[in-house]
């Protein structure tokens, strides 16, 4: 039997060209055509950084485009059948409908809504917030797959009430407890790009805000508070608006925000009064809990705030290129430079322009050629920015993923002490606490370890990598005898590509010298699975 092959070929280059005029004339009220404006993208880089276009290392050919994008949109492998379609298909634009294709399946809500999970409950300091973790992701995975705008989104996060588990976007002011402080940093820091906790307690040392202007961003948070609650599936918490006086936890809770004094701790402090520190806008004293929070939305997704916008654009850049324009992606700030900003601010306009439509944003972003091109080793001081493929870590959800469609494991419901449990849902919370990284973290700062390497070598999920009956590796070995051609297929479906000429003489050597196919294979598979080009897209 001939094994499944994929061509050797490169993509075609798309046909983009910007409309006469084109981002300098008005925009229609129809959205900016995405590979429009990816074009414009990659021309503004090229301006703002003189060795972009000289430095580029080429786009990357189709099988790798078609792994790449794969495990960014929708958090998966392609299959073998799915590479090989893509890498024959002739048509000029088959990078922009796959890409389509991706934004259309369910997986892409469920990828980013686990990548919005991390992103809020990453810095959470209560084990108690987990509890709203796999909530806020449904919440995050429906509202991405019906294409719901990010400014409305975040709407329902920032003003959100009730059970936890019932009501996913409680998960932010839930990640924190409810206490003003932490919710309004968190706020600022994922919505805004902004860490202005830095002025909680003194004038930001580096950058221009001061402390008042953090405190009266706590001003919108104190009657949003938390408190447990007995439902039908147990105990639970709720997030509710607190308008009246009352005691929560055995204290009595204040309905407005007070500035600690430093110099005495024990006084009540300053009384701050809602404003938003980049308008300044404000509420009076005395605004209720959804007074305070509905106005903070709308001043905060305002097509008329910049910072929005930009937080959003730098952040999703960062994600799928590999390196955001400000680092780190979430201190971005008035008093930060960041790389390419002309390039930023065209991207974050024509987001603005195409009313907060996320997965045109996507759509876009991987239609340029900074996020196309091929991944190549360059000395740092000949490093240009978005020149070259930036290979990224997989994250923990993404490696299951991977790891289960290789292997072809079927993780089935368990029991234990009497009760029944999800297999695959425990076994993520379990690579979570493995493999979990915080999202904002940039690339060069994300390493391995110890315990997850003794993981791939030891759990029972990759003991599934042994060709004991039924098995991946035991049908793919009946199925291609010929030893040429199961390594062919078993690169196919590791790391999608066929083996290079020196890595098949290597693995068919080996095979010979072990003397003992089964065994042979079993090496290759883990060699194959604990293998950089594994465990990162590239």
């Amino acid at each position: 039997m001939q094994p499944r092959s994929i061509p050797q070929m490169t993509g075609t280059v798309l046909a983009l060209a910007l409309l006469a005029g084109g981002l300098q004339q008005p925009l229609r009220a129809a959205k900016p055509d995405p590979a429009q404006v990816a074009q414009a993208v990659d021309q503004q880089l090229a301006q703002e950084l003189p060795q972009y276009a000289a430095s580029r290392a080429g786009r990357c050919d189709d099988v790798t485009f078609c792994r790449r994008v794969s495990l960014d949109v929708a958090g998966q492998l392609p299959t073998v059948e799915q590479l090989g379609l893509f890498a024959l298909d002739p048509g000029s634009h088959k990078r922009q409908e796959l890409v389509r294709q991706l934004l259309a399946t369910p997986e892409y809500g469920r990828r980013w809504g686990r990548y919005w999970r991390d992103v809020i409950f990453y810095r959470s300091n209560d084990v108690r917030a987990l509890r709203a973790a796999a909530a806020l992701e449904d919440f995050m995975a429906d509202r991405l797959n019906r294409n719901q705008p990010w400014d409305r989104i975040v709407t329902e996060i920032l003003t959100a009430t009730g059970v936890i588990h019932l009501e996913g976007a409680t998960g932010l002011v839930m990640a924190q407890l409810g206490e003003p402080e932490p919710v309004a940093a968190e706020v600022s820091r994922i919505f805004l790009g902004i860490q202005i906790q830095c002025a909680q307690c003194h004038d930001h040392p580096t950058d221009r805000w001061k402390r008042e202007q953090f405190h009266h961003l706590a001003a919108f948070f104190p009657r949003a508070r938390v408190r447990p609650v007995a439902t039908a599936g147990g105990r639970s918490f709720m997030v509710f608006s607190m308008d009246q006086p009352r005691r929560l936890r055995g204290r009595r809770v204040r309905l407005e925000h007070f500035m600690p004094d430093l110099d005495n701790p024990q006084a009540r402090g300053k009384l701050m009064q809602p404003k938003f520190f980049l308008t300044g806008q404000s509420l009076p004293v005395g605004a209720t809990d959804q007074e305070r929070r509905q106005a903070l939305a709308r001043w905060i997704t305002s097509k008329q705030n910049p910072w929005f916008a930009k937080a959003l654009v730098n952040r999703m850049w960062h994600e799928l290129v590999g390196r955001g324009f400000y680092e780190p992606v979430d201190d971005m700030g008035p008093d930060r430079e960041a790389v390419a900003p002309k390039t930023l601010e065209l991207l974050a306009q024509a987001f603005i322009d195409a009313d907060y439509d996320l997965k045109w944003l996507v759509e876009t972003i991987c239609l340029t050629e900074a996020y196309q091109q091929a991944v190549r080793n360059a000395p740092p001081e000949q490093e240009v920015p978005f020149a070259r493929g930036c290979p990224t870590r997989l994250r923990s959800d993404e490696l299951l993923t991977s790891l289960l469609q290789v292997l072809q494991v079927d993780l089935q419901p368990i029991r234990s002490r009497g009760r029944r449990f999800n297999g695959l849902a425990a076994a993520r919370r379990r690579f979570q606490l493995i493999f979990g990284f915080d999202p904002s973290t940039s690339q060069e700062e994300i390493e391995g370890s110890i315990p997850q390497a003794l993981f791939l070598m030891n759990s029972s999920i990759t003991r599934a990598m042994t060709a004991r009956s039924g098995s991946m590796l035991e049908r793919l070995l009946r199925e291609y005898p010929d030893d040429a051609q199961a390594v062919e297929e078993l690169y196919l479906r590791c790391l999608a590509r066929r083996p290079r000429e020196s890595e098949k003489r290597k693995a068919l050597a080996y095979i010979r010298r072990v003397g003992n196919r089964t065994e042979a294979f079993e090496d290759l598979l883990w060699v194959l699975i604990n293998s950089t080009e594994f465990l990162y897209r590239r």
